[in-house]
């Protein structure tokens, strides 16, 4: 059950990351108050994750996961740029986190 805790936190992660974009510095109600939202839910499940998983392994893969969600929506979005370089970088995360997964 940890691990289905750990990946939902992350997908929050990454709610929350792409939602202080629509925030506008806080200074748009909704959505600042959804984002709030998300960082709540996903500290929360992470902190359930945490009682079982350890910390290290933890904490690495929900920023992974946040990381590579928020950097492929940032392409997808926001028009970021989708080089070969950034791309190859994010499959370094997805094995990282992979290889985590596998060692815990």
């Amino acid at each position: 059950m940890a691990w289905t805790y750990l990946f939902f936190a992350g997908l929050f992660e990454i709610g929350w990351a792409i939602g202080l974009k629509y925030t506008e510095g806080f200074s748009r109600l909704v959505p600042s108050v959804l984002t709030v939202i998300c960082m709540a839910a996903s500290v929360f499940l992470l902190a359930l994750a945490l009682k079982t998983l350890p910390v290290g392994t933890g904490y690495a893969v929900w920023t992974g996961i946040g990381t590579i969600g928020t950097a492929i929506l940032g392409i997808v979005l926001f028009g970021e740029p989708a080089t070969v370089a950034r791309l190859a970088c994010v499959g370094l995360i997805v094995a990282g986190i992979l290889g985590l997964k596998m060692a815990a």
